[in-house]
């Protein structure tokens, strides 16, 4: 099926003295592609907690039957947790703050590090800012730092200040609070405010940490909030949110959200909040971490946020932020999520609960493929030409020189294009690969997502199988990758 091509891409990846060589080959009107990593010059590392999860503080409270969603016996959950890699839990949103209409108690408190505990995540806890009291901030504070410091990574003071209203009664509609057209509200005006809430947390927790300024593709306020507290006042971590394709209920048509998830376009998104926050973070030797991220707010788009095309986007965005230096992403995500002032389904999510556990929505396939290769340090990678369309590849070394690499084929489509990825391999002995795919390369699949050939059960388990890639002569391997796809090849023997 493959006599048609036209076109090989050429990898090379020279590990110290030895060589890995992919040959990417397509049906493509273009000339050789050549990628090389060298693996001389280890680059960013990934920490061990880039992967996390983001939740409404309204998710600690009971439901309606005095039942709650973080809590130790909820297995499943603590499953899943393990099955993805998360080792940060994220509470905060837009019900922790401004559109809180009951913050947890104590007992929700110790039910959540119950959970946090068995899960192994260290949690960011966010204080109401907005319409809030220093003092009960405090004692919340007090409470949690007392009784769980270990599990516990800081404390953020306000969830997305810029979009606070200025007026007495907020006009802009409950779903329109995001975006430069509607956010007026000052960076003095929080700065103040969280200056005075700080001081009194700090007099009642001497060691209390905090992370800021958690703001939506606003790196100025990145860049003023360390002017004013990097290095003061406890701040231990950079943070913003971000959701790139902006509102989930003004896209034209599902057609389109999808294929700006996939083409591509959002990478200037990314780029402009990390050229505008990060020589700042640097500066003030602080971790860079997306506390909040999406595709799209105000829950997602339907018919985009919840198919497979998150999985690929998830799985991209991922290593877009890790090899650019970023220190974690938190999803966000639940059952149900703030959108604006309003409570919605959340179709971003990467699992809803549904009776005896967990189902994994296609975000959370993503996750756990990112988290098989996501680890050790980025090698360089250089494309001639550097233009390489509906191809992204990253590979990474772990310290025991074990080397990955992720392919992701975004291609789909009347135009879609598998490609037949033939490595040699110099030096390793065994290879071995694992393919994430939906039915018959569906980017609107919303279920039959699997990876490694199996679907997450809704115990929060997953069985999937790596495939043996042996050599086909002389440390040679081959492995196709289909169109609207994603494969991580592992070769676990040390080079000679």
């Amino acid at each position: 099926m493959f006599s048609k091509y036209k076109r090989f891409v050429a990898c090379l990846f020279l590990l110290g003295t030895q060589a890995v060589t992919i040959q990417l080959k397509a049906v493509m009107e273009t000339n050789f592609i050549s990628a090389t990593v060298d693996t001389t010059k280890p680059g960013v590392a990934i920490p061990d907690d880039f992967l996390g999860l983001s939740f409404e503080a309204a998710a600690l409270l009971p439901d309606e039957n005095g039942q709650r969603y973080f809590r130790p016996d909820n297995q499943p959950l603590v499953n899943l947790f393990h099955t993805l890699g998360i080792k940060s839990l994220r509470i905060g949103g837009n019900t922790s703050d401004r559109d809180a209409v009951r913050l947890p108690a104590d007992a929700d408190i110790d039910s959540l590090f119950a959970f946090a505990r068995l899960a192994n995540v260290k949690v960011i806890y966010c204080l109401r800012l907005c319409k809030g009291s220093p003092a009960e901030a405090a004692k919340t504070a007090k409470y949690i730092s007392d009784r769980y410091g270990d599990l516990l990574d800081c404390f953020s003071i306000g969830q997305e200040p810029s979009a606070y209203p200025v007026e007495a009664v907020d006009q802009r509609p409950a779903s329109e609070r995001m975006g430069v057209n509607a956010e007026h509200y000052t960076y003095s005006a929080f700065r103040d405010e969280w200056r005075r809430f700080a001081k009194v947390i700090l007099e009642t927790v001497p060691n209390a940490k905090f992370c800021g300024p958690g703001v939506h593709n606003q790196p100025k306020w990145t860049r003023d909030f360390l002017a004013d507290f990097g290095q003061t006042n406890h701040v231990v971590l950079v943070t913003a949110h971000q959701y790139p394709g902006l509102s989930g209920n003004k896209l034209p048509s599902p057609e389109i959200g999808r294929a700006k998830m996939l083409s591509g376009e959002f990478f200037g998104v990314y780029q402009k909040l990390l050229d505008g926050s990060m020589p700042s973070v640097r500066s003030n030797s602080l971790p860079f971490r997306l506390e909040e991220a999406n595709n799209y707010y105000n829950g997602g788009a339907k018919d985009v946020s919840d198919t497979y095309t998150a999985a690929l986007w998830g799985l991209e965005y991922l290593h877009w932020w890790a090899s650019h230096g970023a220190a974690g992403i938190n999803f966000h995500t639940g059952d149900r999520v703030a959108a604006g002032a309003n409570i919605t389904t959340a179709r971003y999510t990467a699992f809803v609960t549904v009776t005896n556990g967990i189902s994994a929505r296609p975000l959370a396939y993503g996750i756990q493929m990112f988290d098989l290769a996501g680890h050790g340090r980025y090698v360089p990678v250089k494309f001639e030409p550097a233009s390489c369309p509906n191809l992204s590849t990253f590979a990474t070394l772990n310290e025991d020189r074990s080397l990955s690499v992720t392919v992701i084929n975004k291609s789909y489509g009347g135009d879609a294009k598998a490609m037949d990825v033939n490595l040699s391999v110099e030096g390793y002995q065994t290879g071995k690969v694992i393919q994430l795919s939906a039915p018959n390369g569906d980017v609107a699949a919303r279920s039959g997502v699997s990876l490694g050939d199996s679907e997450i059960r809704i115990g929060g388990t997953w069985k999937g199988r790596w495939k043996p890639l042996p050599p086909t002569d002389h440390g040679r391997f081959q492995c196709v990758v289909p169109a609207t796809s994603a494969v991580v090849i592992l070769f676990t023997s040390p080079p000679i």
